[in-house]
């Protein structure tokens, strides 16, 4: 494996943005590649916020690419989401240097990571899309989306409804007292407004406004005990996608509450129970065991090669 770190993808405003990429060796053919977006709540983290790459899945012949993007505090919604469209298009204007298959690219998302993924592949080529490498497309043909919020104004309704902290203590929690609705609270900092004071910028920022027919296959994976992001915010997205007949995934993990992506030894201790749900049968779920990180590498497999 060839490990690439700290490439200037893009510069907006004269911020250098990074990336790393973590690439497989004597594949014979170029591999599929797929890049990763970190989750903290679009104000904290950056690319290495990750699960280690090389391990998943590097060494399983696919490219795997960790990106930054412009956080809350440093450029204003949409700056985000236009970040993760350009370093799509600049994934595939590097192809031929790095020797991967652009045309079979799948975006892998954590939280916020995971409502960028989301909101870049639902709103098409006619949102949010400036910056350079405009030669190119943003199309990807697969999306894996770990517990991100879909429908800001939906997280409150359900906050109580879920699992306590005890269920999973390594998990990301939702301060006591705390609610999206607040002024101070992650999603209202990300559009530089109370979310209930501002409907028309909540609506643009929701994956869920621009769902219609023609997206790639996704793998929604929540736990049934996330206090910081409810379960039901995936449920929603399944739900939307499913009426306009896109091809999806929804994957309840019994157990698991927030930000488990993060987790190297999430498997460590064998399968998750999770509950699956599909597209084509929405409300019929299948009680499996799996590995998170199989699951996720089968459907990468399934879907990229």
């Amino acid at each position: 494996m060839k490990t690439v770190l700290d490439v200037t993808y893009a510069t907006p405003g004269g911020q250098a943005l990074k990336a790393d990429l973590y690439l497989p060796t004597a594949t014979g053919t170029p591999p599929p590649v797929i890049m990763f977006l970190h989750g903290g709540g679009w104000k904290f983290g950056d690319r290495r916020l990750a699960p280690d790459l090389a391990r998943y899945f590097a060494y399983e012949g696919f490219a795997m690419i960790s990106i930054d993007y412009r956080l809350s505090g440093q450029a204003p919604f949409p700056a985000a989401v236009e970040d993760v469209k350009t370093a799509i298009r600049w994934v595939r204007s590097e192809a031929a240097t790095y020797g991967y298959d652009a045309d079979h690219l799948g975006l892998w998302g954590s939280s916020a990571g995971s409502h960028l993924a989301t909101l870049a592949v639902t709103s098409g080529p006619e949102h949010f899309r400036s910056g350079p490498y405009l030669e190119e497309n943003e199309q990807v043909q697969a999306v894996v989306d770990g517990y991100g919020p879909t429908d800001f104004l939906r997280q409150d309704e359900y906050r109580d409804l879920n699992g306590t902290p005890s269920d999973d203590p390594e998990s990301i929690q939702m301060p006591p007292g705390k609610f999206s609705a607040d002024a101070d609270s992650m999603e209202s900092l990300f559009i530089v407004a109370p979310i209930n004071e501002a409907p028309e910028r909540v609506a643009a920022a929701n994956p869920i406004t621009y769902v219609t027919a023609g997206l790639p296959p996704m793998l929604i994976l929540h736990g049934l005990s996330d206090t910081a992001v409810p379960w039901q915010q995936s449920r929603l997205l399944f739900e939307a996608l499913s009426r306009t007949g896109n091809p999806a995934t929804l994957g309840l993990i019994e157990g698991l509450g927030h930000g488990f992506f993060n987790r190297n030894t999430l498997d460590d201790d064998g399968p998750h129970t999770i509950h699956l749900y599909r597209s084509d049968a929405p409300d019929r779920a299948q009680v499996e065991a799996h590995d998170v990180f199989g699951l996720v590498e089968a459907f990468f497999r399934d879907n990229l090669r």
